[in-house]
């Protein structure tokens, strides 16, 4: 009778530790989340230095006024231990739910279990955390982001197309560790291996920015004088890219075909001048899909562990009609 009477006072002291009433409803799984007219909001951000992220964060930031949401915003200036620490303030400020855009997807799994274990539903934007550590449905309610296998392989099958199977390809990684990076860098190596003459002749992470991405292009073109084609995971990359096809003497469009990922405003605007091929869109725009979603999980819907964001696909035939609407 003591050791019980000791067991069930140590688990209300853990629950009372872990946040009363919401550990309560997450010892039967996943946190569950009330019906309310307002809630207050916590949105995780990796970083805001490229456009494609400014937009999503004005979108969060836009659907959370409309709905007259409290939004806590945090900015992990691209430091996955950064927005470890923002999750966990996060946590501390008792918000109702956590958007969380990972930076990394292994580094930020602490994160996502550390917010299941307060009470606190965390809904992932745009990028993955290790699946084999932490699962949608059981650890945090669902992942809500484009296909980024399928984005890398239309831009693999557009190339092989405009190459007519024949190139040597420089390609421009996103984040080392990201779902991105990693997803990108499969779906392109799968879309170009029935073609033998479609080589990657080198790669280096731009780490998703445009200085960098000019950078590691200067370099690799140096090394690589016969590289004719550049595969970039994103369009800030790409537009680094151009500016070092011109600084190493050759012309973008010409004498090197660049294609990339987003559907930037800058990107359609080198379509629409010749310089770049095409992009893949991935749209930034969550903030209608990410409280629909957040809407239908208090309700108590089951919610798909994949939220897909639909993408076009952007090339000389389009861009001109479709740039005013691009971010």
């Amino acid at each position: 009778m003591l050791r019980r009477d000791l067991f069930s006072w140590t688990a209300a002291a853990a629950l009372t530790a872990l946040g009363g009433g919401r550990a309560l409803a997450q010892a039967s799984g996943l946190p569950k989340l009330a019906q309310k007219a307002t809630y207050k909001v916590g949105f995780a951000q990796t970083e805001s230095n490229n456009p494609w992220r400014i937009a999503q964060t004005e979108s969060m930031r836009s659907e959370a006024a409309k709905r007259g949401h409290q939004f806590v915003y945090t900015d992990a200036a691209a430091s996955a231990a950064k927005q470890v620490a923002d999750v966990n303030s996060m946590i501390a400020q008792r918000v109702d739910v956590i958007f969380l855009a990972p930076r990394e997807e292994k580094p930020l799994v602490p994160a996502v279990m550390a917010a299941k274990r307060a009470g606190i539903p965390v809904i992932l934007l745009d990028r993955r955390v290790d699946e084999t550590q932490a699962k949608a449905g059981r650890d945090y309610v669902c992942f809500i982001g484009s296909d980024f296998i399928a984005e890398g392989r239309r831009a693999g099958e557009w190339l092989v197309k405009e190459m007519k199977g024949e190139a040597s390809i420089i390609e421009l990684l996103g984040t080392t560790g990201s779902s991105p990076a990693n997803d990108r860098h499969a779906g392109f190596a799968e879309a170009i291996k029935a073609s033998p003459g479609m080589k990657i002749v080198a790669g280096q992470s731009g780490d998703f920015v445009r200085d960098k991405g000019r950078q590691v292009a200067e370099t690799l073109l140096q090394a690589n004088g016969a590289a004719n084609a550049i595969y970039a995971h994103n369009d800030e990359m790409a537009i680094g890219a151009l500016a070092a096809i011109e600084a190493a003497g050759k012309k973008a469009g010409k004498d090197i075909v660049v294609v990339s990922v987003d559907g930037t405003r800058d990107a359609l605007q080198a379509i629409i001048a010749g310089t770049m091929g095409a992009t893949v869109e991935c749209n930034p725009k969550f903030g209608p899909k990410a409280f629909e979603t957040m809407d239908r999980y208090a309700r108590g819907e089951a919610i798909e562990p994949w939220v897909i964001n639909q993408d076009r696909f952007f090339d000389s035939s389009n861009a001109q009609q479709l740039v005013a609407d691009a971010y």
